[in-house]
């Protein structure tokens, strides 16, 4: 009985769920959209409000009026930071020793009591777990429930909504969103590799480079659709052209992606194994990549020639490189390796925002 209400149910959403997926991957083909993912984020950052006025409103309703002012003052609004660590005494630079007790510095001179040493060490040590460059690494503060379990709390059981809301988009978001979006990821990156491998075989000349931009402008912005992304550009007047060099700050493995569904890049990177290498060397096949083995990364006059051959020949794509070296949690960006400035060539920047817990914005300076 089971199993047959499942078969109508799965031969009901066939045709329509094959339907979605051609409108998708032909409208991702031609860089258009029907608005369905902006739509769609803009109703999911709602149903998240909601949820975080519910989280609130439970939590106030536990604590007494004294405890409710302290709740509303270490709430940070629009997800940004908050300190760990609850200071007494704090150590500055420039400022010196900030005690912020009730207790003054002379009275601990006066009537020192061996607990007070204690302070200074948690001083100290709280300065280097959250020292500012090892914060940029930890994980963004998040405005709202995204009705997953990256939280410990048990937010889903504190009211019977919140729990019908997190069941519903539990089974939506595995139940079709996952299996849709896997999809799409496996058709895209299978697209990349066979097309990318047939137009190697191609003779070098003006079609191959126009039929393997097409290519890849294709496959990247179907991937793209693959976790649902809104992409905003700005400036494209100043997009990175053959002969430069683009540098972009670096916030997640997918910026590669997101960065290639307007422009085609050369990739500058060591060679791997597995998917990627079949991926890396499928690209290779059909344009000119910098990859480099794992002897070769380490020789910088090496990396810097080829880099320097690359930029010299204008018919060839802008090379794409993270100067940051390394992924950044979004709340800043790190001070730029000053190797790819020295290449040559002319340098392109580009800075990558992302807007809340969904969108992602793209800007050409």
């Amino acid at each position: 009985m089971a199993a047959s209400i499942l078969f109508w149910i799965l031969s009901i959403l066939y045709g329509p769920v094959v339907i979605a997926f051609i409108c998708v991957v032909v409208l991702a083909s031609v860089g258009q959209s029907l608005g369905v993912r902006h739509l769609f984020t803009q109703f999911l950052l709602y149903i998240f409000e909601f949820g975080r006025q519910k989280i609130n409103t439970s939590k106030k309703k536990r604590l007494s009026r004294e405890e409710q002012a302290k709740y509303e003052e270490s709430t940070v609004p629009n997800g940004e930071s908050v300190s760990v660590i609850e200071r007494e005494i704090s150590l500055s630079a420039t400022e010196g020793i900030q005690i912020e007790n009730q207790r003054s510095l002379e009275t601990m001179q006066r009537e020192f009591q061996i607990e007070d040493a204690m302070y200074f060490c948690k001083s100290g040590i709280g300065a280097i777990i959250e020292d500012d460059v090892t914060q940029r690494f930890s994980t963004e503060e998040l405005p709202s429930w995204n009705l997953l379990t990256r939280t410990n709390m048990n937010y889903r059981h504190l009211s019977v909504r919140l729990t019908v809301l997190y069941a519903v988009g539990f089974l939506f978001r595995y139940g079709f969103l996952f299996p849709f979006r896997f999809l799409l990821a496996f058709f895209g990156i299978s697209y990349l590799i066979i097309c990318m491998s047939l137009i190697g075989y191609l003779p070098n000349g003006r079609f191959k480079s126009t039929v393997v931009r097409y290519v890849s402008l294709q496959c990247f912005r179907i991937c793209s659709r693959a976790f649902g992304s809104v992409i905003r550009f700005h400036n494209r007047e100043n997009k990175a052209k053959g002969g430069g060099i683009c540098v972009a700050n670096h916030t997640s493995p997918i910026d590669v992606i997101i960065l290639s569904t307007d422009n085609c890049y050369a990739m500058v990177g060591q060679s791997q194994g597995g998917l990627i290498g079949m991926i890396q060397r499928a690209m290779g096949r059909a344009t000119s990549h910098i990859w480099f083995e794992r002897s070769e990364a380490k020789d910088r006059n090496l990396v810097t020639k080829r880099l320097k051959d690359h930029v010299e020949d204008k018919d060839k794509w802008p090379i794409l490189i993270f100067p940051e070296g390394t992924c950044i949690n979004n709340t800043s960006v790190m001070m730029f390796k000053k190797g790819s400035f020295e290449v040559g060539g002319v340098i392109y920047p580009v800075a990558i925002k992302r807007v809340g817990n969904l969108t992602v914005l793209k800007k050409y300076q």
